[in-house]
Formats: structure tokens, C-alpha cells, sequence
């Protein structure tokens, strides 16, 4: 299995931009907060469940499943 390579959260934050979407915008998509969204790109939340892993998750900057 071949395996994605990660973005780091500058990146991430640059790939929102490049498509046009707001952190707000992308954050009501995928049900969070713009807050919550803000805390993982600073790097204030570990990211380890909840969250904060399903955004590290989707924004592309932590390989893991996302089970709802």
C-alpha cells in the first residue's frame, strides 16, 4: 500500500486558500469550528482523537480513519 505524503499546516492552510475556501467555509463542511480548525493549524491541540483528528485528518497533515 502506498502511502500519502502529509502536508505540513503551512501547507495545509495554503491549499484552503488555493481553493477558495475560508477556514469558517471549509469548517461548516466538515461540521467543526472555525475554532477548533484554527487550533489544530496553530498547533494547539494534539490531534490524537475526537476533532481534532477528524481535521488533522481531512486537511491531509495526519494519516489516520475517520469513523462516524
Amino acid at each position: 500500500m502506498t502511502q500519502k505524503r502529509l502536508l505540513t499546516r503551512k501547507e495545509a492552510r495554503e491549499s484552503l486558500s488555493y481553493r477558495g475556501k475560508s477556514i469558517k467555509q471549509w469548517a461548516a463542511e466538515h461540521g467543526v469550528t472555525k475554532d477548533q480548525v484554527n487550533d489544530v493549524l496553530r498547533k494547539d491541540r494534539p490531534c490524537h482523537i475526537g476533532a481534532s483528528h477528524k481535521i488533522a485528518v481531512l486537511l491531509g497533515i495526519k494519516d489516520g480513519i475517520i469513523e462516524e
